[in-house]
């Protein structure tokens, strides 16, 4: 009992103690309700450790705590990344920082331009919330030695994030994420950390008009620009300049669902801000059956991810990031791209079989676009999240706008020639077989629950899956020929279907996601429709006998 009081008291002493530095009134009004409502197990939870910066940056619930993300927590990243960069041998390096239109984005901004300034490094701001890849360009087109853009992607709306870019314009990866991590454990007070009131620079629309002006290096001179397009920002930074790089380019204006076409951090429309959860396109959908666009276009609320939707007899359907993915590589194969094709290993294979018929080099990768950016000689990558890197030498990160432009342009093509994207679609499953892929996604609420499945997988692999013998099973965490460790399992399966599964912890989200593949070999136009419904059923069979191998 002794041992319990003096816990709790040493817990309080602790929330004191943040919340005498706390910087930031509402979070210091919060923690010290807490601490007066005497909250033990709220202030444990929020106390329990520190988050952790890796390769993802920092992500996490806003709130009081170093648990949190709050202005502390922001502060000490900033002065660990500057500390890290002047180790590195650039002090007085510029450091380029970008922010969404999330709650507390903007303040996390500016803490991050006062520490980069206090710290001898040169600081320049983003004008206003503006999409993720707008930041990954201007690094390099700033010449900066770092960049750093507060945002948390598709994430709920009570969350923000911290992610970092290097001089290259490409996410941190080992060691720098665990060198990074290391200078900010090292910062104690934030006291000592050096936070004046001015000195970096204000940026104005330069940056993002020289980004427009890049995105014309993704579209071919005089290619048809003739498709309607519905198009929905999700409540993010995306529409503006979405609708200006289509203007640019000579498309239709985009129709826009007005319900969610300006920033919002409520997010008051969605349960999730992901164009792939249940229901978020639900107004898209609406929109297009008013007006009967020839596509829907979707961002995320950073505008780094694309989302693409198609009629159908009796209605409209989200096409997979892979189908997304094998689409946008035909079409960059018929305008000449030359270079390497990349992928993540969650991806489907689809995309190595494009690369080697058009004689066209092929990588797969780590998940995650740190990865993929680093591909000597890209030209094109992609990740089954609706990650679309389709002008590398721009932006070595995925583009949620000059992707939606790449759409745009091949959905004209295709209109001109009386065709649809379903249409390349059917071409692809002929030439190289019906690929199928489905997710068996599981989102939770303590994580033990994702190390448990991952343990039970690799005490007792599965012997077989929809019938299919696992022929091949493969622990990521060793590492392979081509592959650094990484927390995962790959399985392929015997038979014709080439059948593959790979499970992994999702790198951003609490979630436990597995990644399936059939590929139904197709003779026939005639033959598509049932090789869609078998490789459903197949995949359906897989779900249902890899939850019960994982126990959940």
């Amino acid at each position: 009992m002794q041992e319990q009081a003096q816990a709790q008291d040493d817990l309080i002493t602790r929330a004191q103690a943040w919340l005498a530095e706390d910087p930031d009134p509402e979070t210091a009004a919060e923690l010290s309700a807490l601490i007066e409502a005497g909250d033990t197990a709220e202030l444990a939870d929020r106390f329990s450790g520190t988050l952790q910066f890796g390769t993802a940056g920092l992500r996490g619930e806003i709130g009081a705590g170093p648990m949190r993300m709050n202005r502390g927590v922001v502060i000490r990243a900033a002065a660990g990344l500057a500390a890290y960069l002047k180790a590195q041998g650039h002090d007085g390096g510029l450091v380029v920082v970008g922010y969404d239109a999330r709650y507390k984005s903007a303040d996390f901004a500016r803490d991050t331009a006062a520490v980069m300034t206090g710290a001898g490094l040169r600081a320049a701001l983003l004008p206003r919330p503006l999409p993720t890849p707008v930041l990954a360009y201007a690094i390099r087109h700033l010449g900066a030695v770092a960049g750093v853009e507060v945002t948390a992607s598709h994430n709920p709306p009570r969350d923000n994030g911290y992610k970092v870019y290097l001089g290259d314009g490409s996410q941190i990866v080992s060691p720098a994420d665990s060198e990074i991590a290391a200078q900010i454990a090292a910062v104690e007070k934030l006291a000592d950390v050096p936070r004046p009131e001015s000195g970096w620079q204000e940026l104005g629309d330069e940056v993002l008009e020289a980004y427009l002006a890049r995105t014309d290096a993704v579209l071919t001179p005089g290619s048809p620009r003739g498709v309607r397009t519905v198009y929905t920002a999700m409540h993010g930074v995306g529409k503006d300049v979405v609708l200006a790089a289509f203007a640019r380019h000579g498309f239709p204006e985009p129709v826009l669902v007005a319900e969610q076409a300006e920033p919002d951090p409520a997010f008051p429309t969605v349960a999730f801000p992901n164009p792939e959860e249940p229901g978020a396109m639900d107004l898209a959908f609406a929109k297009a059956a008013e007006v009967r666009p020839d596509i829907v276009i979707a961002n995320d609320p950073d505008a780094d991810r694309c989302a693409v939707a198609v009629p159908t007899g009796d209605g409209w359907r989200m096409l997979r990031g892979d189908e997304v993915g094998a689409l946008l590589a035909a079409h960059l194969v018929h305008k000449g791209a030359r270079g390497v094709f990349a992928e993540s290993i969650v991806s489907s294979s689809l995309l190595g079989r494009i690369a080697e018929a058009a004689g066209v080099g092929y990588e797969e990768t780590l998940t995650g676009f740190k990865w993929i950016a680093r591909v000597e000689g890209l030209r094109y990558g992609y990740e089954e999240a609706l990650g679309y890197c389709v002008d590398p030498e721009g932006v070595r990160d995925k583009d949620g706008v000059t992707a939606a432009l790449l759409v745009a342009e091949l959905a004209s093509v295709l209109k001109e020639q009386g065709r649809t994207l379903t249409d390349l679609l059917d071409d692809l499953a002929m030439a190289h077989g019906l690929h199928a892929t489905d997710q068996l996604s599981v989102r939770v609420s303590d994580l033990s629950i994702i190390a448990d499945a991952m343990a039970a997988l690799r005490a007792q692999p599965p012997v077989s899956l929809a019938g299919l013998r696992v022929v091949s099973a493969e622990d990521l965490s060793k590492g392979t020929e081509t592959l650094p460790p990484t927390d995962g399992l790959r399985y392929y399966l015997d038979g014709a279907y080439k059948a593959r599964v790979i499970a992994r912890p999702s790198g951003t989200e609490p979630k436990l996601k597995c990644y399936l593949e059939v590929v139904v070999p197709v003779a026939e136009a005639s033959d598509l429709a049932a090789a869609r419904v078998r490789g459903q059923e197949v995949l359906d069979a897989i779900k249902k006998d890899l939850s019960a191998a994982m126990g959940i």
